[in-house]
């Protein structure tokens, strides 16, 4: 995981700013149309985002939606008043195909893009617990439906998106919720599929993968350095409350950070998060209480290798 001697004591801090799983419903400050999308982006970056990651959403209700018109919208606005690397899903939403799923990256081009690295089930339903009010009748049955739902990343589907995007420059965030999906990405590694640096992104805390111990966290280190060794940049994101637990250790283990509404709405125990950029701060907190410091965006795209901005297609 060794990066060039000037760049060791960078840390990469990627926002996920909207996502698909969290319903409008449950936080005012989740952006959902075109302006709120742009605004809390620039916000992010200006906190010290290096890279955004991005979904879209429809700007009527909120639900989730991936159709390159709807990037269209907020893509080229961003990239015009940020330096920022931008990261277009193809994760979608779990009930979409990968056919939609993959739309917006492969006509946008971006320097990154995400991919999830394996099929598993994806638990959203234990949300309604707490949150039992919905402006709109789609949020509650997108919850409920999880309780039977395989989020499908087949080995078929995982190799559809690297045959669309990587001859368009695109490099991928690897989204890894469980220790197969490492095992998953070795697989293509050693067919010569993907290229290393692996942008290697741990999710942790999301049920249906693994879990929000610090064990899990420990595991999820070594079971990459045996497999990748110095090929890989770490990355992690804890969902919801464990959010600044997982940032807190894993940073201390060499790993970037990623926050943002999609992983979590919450800025501290029962404190709902004004803003990507509070949680953005936050993360930024931690990294230079530990004598380290925020990457830039050229600094990121240096760590991991990408085509640069002026490559994309928007």
């Amino acid at each position: 995981m060794k990066k060039e001697n000037n760049l060791n004591d960078k840390v990469i801090i990627t926002c996920a700013v909207t996502g698909a799983i969290h319903t409008p419903s449950m936080s005012p400050h989740l952006p959902v149309t075109p302006d709120e999308i742009v605004d809390e982006s620039l916000a992010a970056v200006e906190a010290g985002a290096a890279i955004l990651h991005l979904h879209a959403r429809n700007p009527e209700d909120g639900r989730p939606d991936q159709s390159p018109e709807a990037f269209a919208e907020f893509l080229p606005r961003i990239k015009q008043n940020t330096n920022a690397v931008i990261n277009i899903t193809t994760g979608g939403s779990p009930f979409m195909t990968v056919e939609e799923r993959v739309a917006p990256a492969a006509k946008f081009q971006p320097e990154l893009a995400s991919l999830n690295m394996g099929s598993m089930n994806f638990g959203l339903y234990p949300m309604l617990n707490r949150f039992k009010e919905f402006k709109y009748d789609w949020e509650r049955e997108h919850l409920e439906a999880s309780r039977d739902l395989v989020f499908r990343n087949s080995f078929k589907n995982i190799e559809y998106v690297l045959e669309t995007c990587y001859g368009n420059g695109t490099r991928f965030e690897f989204e890894c919720y469980d220790i197969s999906h490492l095992y998953n990405l070795a697989h293509f590694a050693d067919r010569g599929l993907v290229k290393a640096p692996f942008f290697v992104q741990s999710v942790f805390g999301l049920l249906g993968g693994i879990g929000a111990h610090p064990e899990d966290v420990w595991h999820m280190k070594r079971t990459a350095d045996r497999l990748f060794g110095e090929d890989f940049r770490w990355s992690v994101l804890g969902a919801g409350s464990s959010q600044y637990k997982i940032a807190t250790q894993s940073t201390t283990l060499g790993a970037n950070l990623r926050v943002g509404l999609e992983d979590s709405l919450w800025a501290g125990k029962g404190e709902l998060a004004s803003s990507n950029k509070v949680q953005v701060l936050k993360m930024r907190t931690i990294v230079e209480a530990l004598g380290l410091q925020v990457a830039t965006a050229d600094e990121a795209r240096k760590i991991l290798e990408l085509k640069g901005g002026d490559q994309v297609a928007f």
